[in-house]
């Protein structure tokens, strides 16, 4: 009989958790689980009652003997752990709205993972995660950390960088999205195709090749991205805006992009597209708000004892079940092939050794051995470079609380303009999420106090969403 293992779930509340329940019950003959702890903050003492209640009904259901624990208290839940996942929001959806309204009324892309506010996400992020393992060190030193928080790259070169916390392995759902695209697009099942992924987290690009070693990543992209195909450019993401690449761009490079390189690679129509749902008050977090309480109320259903429908509309799909999937390859040293956010250890040799990316790695007992990929062509070699200063010095700020780190950031950042408009959007940002920014606390005091134009218009700005969503 294999060793029982303890899973510790922070962020137990969230919408998502279904999800995760169902990837386990999948893998039970996988992973010999003893006890499931869902952890939240007060703030989400509710949503965890109503997810965990149906998680117990799901591994009722399944005639599993696990134990569920439900917890506002992580050190008790954190003891003697095996596996501990991350999917928590710091400032819960209200502050993904602030960190999508703010930067988008003043004309620049508000997103979650990209542009200003995906910098402001890491802010919120990074100390929580320091902090977590902080408890690890003292209550589980021997379990894995399995984030897939958002900025979920960042989150992971923290918690290995600064935490010092080797056993961290990040994870993202976008390549499913693009394996499950390249697989419908060939008519191949996901065993018959060979798939290499590089780049950063929501910034990687990826080659496929068939079982007789026959590269398809040319075919794919004339099937995906020429003019005439672009029905079949929908990698299934479902909180991007998905205007099509431009193919003789993608052609020029060979590589097939991430579905996130839009922010890039199309700025103008994807900013102009951001900016028409914002004055619609239609965000991606104003639409998920909605969505989130429609699956809230479905939850509380005392006959519903699986995974509905209506979870994958919610845009992070996969997300569990590949957290799922790594617990299982670790727990049982696979060696299976996954996408995931690790240590660079030169499989990029653009990078530094020492920084974390997103690759296809072999999932073993000791953690994620990256594939070599090597050099990068110089169009996306430029674009990765910056991009990973960009993300070490968001760090490097989110840490320190060093307001010239975060400005640099910002300066570095290629979807915000240099000058009078990062410094106004920084400072507006640092002021409507002082609540979780203690690092930055005589920053946002001085803010207050010398620019009460930025506290007039973030507050007047947050009142007008807030008075729509109540009249909606």
């Amino acid at each position: 009989m294999p060793n029982k293992i303890k899973i510790v779930t922070i962020g137990g509340g969230s919408s998502y958790t279904p999800e995760l329940i169902e990837g386990l019950i999948l893998r039970q003959e996988q992973l010999p689980i003893a006890e499931l702890w869902l952890v939240d903050i007060e703030d989400g003492a509710e949503k965890m009652e109503i997810v965990g209640s149906m998680a117990k009904r799901m591994i009722a259901a399944a005639k599993l003997d696990w134990q569920v624990h439900l917890s506002l208290d992580r050190k008790e839940a954190l003891k003697d752990a095996d596996y501990v996942t991350t999917q928590f929001r710091v400032g819960l959806l209200d502050a993904r709205l602030k960190d999508e309204v703010i930067p988008l009324a003043n004309g620049l892309l508000g997103q979650e993972t990209n542009g200003p506010g995906g910098i402001f996400k890491a802010f919120r992020t990074v100390p929580v995660i320091l902090d977590i393992i902080e408890d690890m060190r003292q209550l589980c030193p021997n379990a894995w950390l399995v984030d897939f928080t958002n900025p979920a790259g960042m989150v992971t070169e923290a918690a290995i960088k600064y935490g010092k916390w080797e056993k961290t392995v990040g994870l993202c759902n976008v390549p499913f999205g693009h394996i499950t695209q390249a697989c419908s697009v060939l008519g191949a099942e996901e065993n018959d195709l060979y798939f290499k992924f590089a780049g950063l987290n929501h910034f990687h690009w990826h080659r496929v090749w068939d079982q007789q070693g026959n590269e398809r990543t040319a075919e794919l992209i004339d099937k995906i991205y020429s003019p005439d195909q672009q029905e079949t450019s929908d990698e299934g993401l479902k909180n991007i805006h998905q205007i099509p690449f431009n193919y003789d761009q993608v052609k020029h490079l060979g590589l097939l992009p991430c579905g996130y390189h839009r922010y890039y690679y199309l700025q103008e129509p994807m900013l102009a597209h951001a900016i028409e749902e914002f004055e619609q008050y239609e965000t991606r977090a104003e639409v998920v708000k909605k969505t989130e309480a429609r699956l809230f109320e479905l939850y509380k259903d005392v006959n519903l004892n699986y995974k509905p429908e209506e979870l994958s509309q919610r845009g992070g799909a996969h997300y569990s079940d590949a957290a799922c999937d790594l617990i299982a390859s670790i727990q049982n040293n696979s060696g299976k092939l996954m996408v995931v956010s690790t240590r660079n250890n030169g499989a990029i040799a653009d990078l530094p050794f020492d920084c974390v990316v997103e690759v296809t790695a072999a999932i073993t007992s000791h953690g994620a051995e990256p594939l070599r990929w090597g050099a990068l062509p110089p169009a996306a070699r430029g674009m990765i470079q910056l991009m990973k200063a960009m993300e070490e010095t968001v760090i490097e700020a989110a840490v320190t609380g060093d307001y010239g780190a975060a400005l640099h950031a910002f300066t570095i950042n290629p979807l915000i303009p240099a000058g009078d408009t990062a410094i106004k959007v920084l400072d507006q940002l640092l002021y409507a999420h002082k609540a979780y920014l203690p690092k930055f606390a005589s920053k946002i005091a001085e803010i207050e106090q010398t620019k009460p134009e930025i506290v007039t218009f973030v507050d007047q700005l947050l009142a007008d969403r807030q008075a729509h969503a109540h009249r909606a």
